[in-house]
């Protein structure tokens, strides 16, 4: 990656988190501000940021598109849309939609649930691979060389008790959840959050997005999370279908 479009994306990032000042960017990227200036002329002409009358950066309607554009080019989010909404609405919780990309697992949808505590996501987002349900649902349809092989990439960082810290710890559950056909995230990410997830098929069976359901335990414990996962298979099994899964 060249050195500008380096710096670009790392304003982009900065501006992902607020809006910015322009000393502000060149402080955060550390790179003098004319650099700075230069590069957020170029962004502002492309739409992708734009500066307000208070002389703040903020990112432009021009990634909005992009990303719009991005969503749309999953083919799988049009069947499963009215589906997963569906589920959301039927059982109240938040509903994700996930796919592998590039060697991370990221949200390509989802639907918030009606309960004052909720689990912090964003489309967009890798999740962390190695406690996710979602991530356990898609890395358990990897064959098993690649599967291996990816698992020893991750960083597996201690988010609760529960969390799974070994490769070989995760390897044992994703040998789990390809047999059993569904994948659990007890509190390992967040310690108030219990997550299921199911996979999506496309008409050559392959697993190509994983949806689960996520509930705080304060709203339900994770024995009547179990509870919802009949709902969530047949709604992924009803997707997969409409992906032409045989």
């Amino acid at each position: 990656m060249s050195r500008t479009v380096g710096r670009a994306l790392a304003l982009l990032t900065e501006l992902a988190e607020g809006e910015r000042s322009l000393d502000q960017l060149a402080e955060l990227i550390g790179v003098h501000k004319t650099t700075v200036l230069r590069l957020l002329q170029s962004l502002e002409e492309s739409r992708l940021v734009y500066r307000d009358g208070a002389y703040r950066y903020h990112l432009g309607a021009g990634l909005f598109a992009l990303s719009s554009r991005a969503l749309e080019q999953r083919s799988v989010r049009r069947p499963a849309a009215p589906r997963l909404a569906e589920l959301s609405a039927a059982t109240g919780q938040t509903v994700h939609l996930a796919a592998l990309e590039g060697g991370e697992v990221v949200y390509i949808d989802k639907y918030e649930s009606r309960q004052p505590v909720r689990m912090y996501s964003r489309i967009g987002l890798p999740v962390p691979m190695h406690c996710a349900a979602v991530a356990k649902v898609l890395l358990a349809d990897l064959p098993l060389t690649e599967r291996q092989a990816l698992v020893r990439t991750l960083e597996f960082t201690p988010f609760t008790d529960r969390t799974l810290t070994t490769p070989k710890a995760l390897l044992a559950e994703l040998a789990q959840v390809e047999q059993q056909g569904w994948a659990q995230d007890r509190a390992e990410h967040e310690s108030f959050m219990n997550c299921v997830a199911a996979p999506v098929r496309d008409a050559t069976g392959r697993v190509v997005a994983a949806a689960s359901l996520s509930v705080p335990d304060l709203v339900l414990p994770y024995e009547q999370v179990l509870e919802l996962l009949p709902q969530l298979l047949a709604t992924t099994a009803e997707i997969s279908a409409a992906c032409g899964s045989p």
